[in-house]
């Protein structure tokens, strides 16, 4: 039974998921489905000094609310734009004395907005929040607990002269963001900064395999007229060709997870049993646990436990090191876990590929690009093997790798690496997202130094020399 229209999606009745979307016409791969502003969203409390309250981009210096001294922006026209929004959460932080949780502060923002428009703010919104699920009655007793601390975290922050609801629907509403928060990026899409709520995505089923991606696109925030500005908007787009009436879907958790564990994750967080085909049939579960062959035999089941044993306790003190910002430390555990590892599990394996990750990424904060490059290499083999091929952690891993190689001189690997992530994130995020811009400049100067590569190596190997070591081409000499 279909429900409600947006331009090319409809709401259907899914079966035992309950709603869904699904189109009303074909769709090509990077296609954008459809775009949502958020209904309400937060800055993590951990960032509320660092991220702009408006727009969600990351600022050094940002711009402090004189009044509350909770929110910072990047100017006095960001503010000015958010100023509807937070005037309410403005005086009811000056009333507290201080800012509550973002749980709370996301909740009482909801119902704000809620007072202002009704739980419906357009046309385009195909559901309300009250009709989407809280799972509460799915939700294990420490959860329960949880929830009751955030009510009344709530009771004691909400204002009296504001419209008063009871407790249960207050729950049902930190219900929903509890299975329906989606995290917003900054402005470059590299690091979770807050959260918010989104009803249509809302509706968006979960694969493991899916056929959309969700990105954050920010819009333009710099004109001086905020009426100009874009609202923080998300974006579904299209990850192949997908056929009228079929269902929309986007993944909720990483691929890079063995069936069974992607399955308890989705359990604990979203309250389903994911019956997905991937899942269903363990697809790639035989390559994510897979080990090396030697002359057609494979090492003995007790040697296969005795190294992932290892890999699993190695992960810990590697996770317990990077924290503690000892990053000598965390190369000597990998090289270890490594010379283990080789001899026994394939390149596919995601114990190894943990390990990779994490030595390319640290080598490289290190400056020992050479042997970062090796291993963000062996990593982008095996993630290819795994990921599907426009998949957005996929393409910025390649980004990354690309951007290693290309640090460490290996220029051909590198460019050609970046233009792999560039022709995914066309895909992904689309031309016009600011992560896309910057692989399109870094394709160009790769691009550039390839040429004068193939021209003469010892004058491109000279050039990067000079450059890394701040240091005029022939020693310095007068010529």
């Amino acid at each position: 039974m279909t429900l409600q229209k947006k331009d090319a999606v409809e709401v259907f009745a899914a079966g035992e998921k309950g709603r869904g979307l699904r189109t009303t016409k074909e769709m090509q791969a990077g296609e954008v489905v459809f775009t949502e502003a958020s209904f309400a969203a937060v800055v993590f409390d951990s960032l509320y000094l660092q991220v702009c309250h408006n727009c969600f981009r990351k600022q050094a210096n940002p711009h402090r609310c004189a009044q509350c001294k909770f929110a910072h922006y990047c100017d006095r026209t960001c503010q000015r734009s958010a100023w509807e929004e937070h005037k309410l959460e403005c005086a009811a932080i000056r009333q507290q004395g201080r800012a509550p949780s973002e749980n709370v502060r996301l909740a009482a923002r909801t119902l704000w907005r809620m007072q202002r428009h009704t739980s419906k703010v357009s046309d385009g919104q195909l559901t309300t929040l009250d009709l989407l699920e809280d799972h509460i009655s799915d939700m294990a007793p420490e959860d329960l607990k949880d929830l009751k601390v955030d009510v009344q975290k709530f009771l004691e922050y909400w204002p009296r002269n504001s419209k008063q609801f009871g407790v249960e629907y207050i729950s049902h509403i930190f219900g929903v963001i509890k299975c329906n928060g989606f995290t917003v990026s900054d402005q470059k899409g590299l690091q979770a900064v807050g959260v918010g709520i989104f009803p249509n995505l809302c509706l968006v089923n979960h694969d493991c395999w899916p056929n959309c991606t969700v990105i954050l696109n920010h819009g333009n925030q710099t004109a001086l007229d905020t009426a100009l500005h874009s609202q923080r908007r998300i974006e579904l787009r299209a990850l192949g060709k997908i056929a009228e009436g079929e269902e929309l879907t986007v993944s909720y958790v990483d691929f890079l997870n063995v069936s069974k564990d992607r399955q308890q994750l989705l359990k604990q967080q979203y309250y389903f049993h994911c019956k997905c085909e991937h899942c269903s049939k363990g697809i790639k579960d035989d390559l994510m646990m897979a080990v090396k062959e030697k002359d057609g035999k494979k090492p003995s089941a007790e040697l296969v436990k005795e190294v992932t044993d290892f890999s699993v306790q190695a992960l810990t003190k590697i996770e317990e090191a990077r924290t503690t910002g000892n990053f000598h430390e965390v190369i000597k555990i990998c090289h270890e876990c490594l010379e283990k590892q080789e001899p026994v599990l394939a390149d596919t394996h995601l114990y190894l590929l943990r390990v990779l990750r994490i030595a390319s990424e640290v080598l490289s904060y290190l400056q020992i690009f050479q042997e970062a490059a090796e291993y963000a290499r062996r990593m982008m083999e095996g993630y290819t093997k795994l990921y599907h091929p426009n998949n957005a952690q996929l393409g910025m891993a390649t980004m990354r790798a690309g951007v290693i190689h290309w640090h460490a001189g290996l220029i051909e690997a590198g460019h050609g690496m970046i233009c792999k992530a560039y022709a995914i994130l066309m895909i992904t995020h689309g031309p016009h997202h600011p992560m896309t811009k910057d692989l399109e400049s870094m394709r160009t100067q790769t691009e550039m130094e390839l040429r004068l590569f193939k021209e003469n190596e010892h004058v491109y190997h000279s050039m990067r020399e000079a450059v890394l070591s701040s240091k005029p081409i022939g020693g310095g000499k007068v010529q």
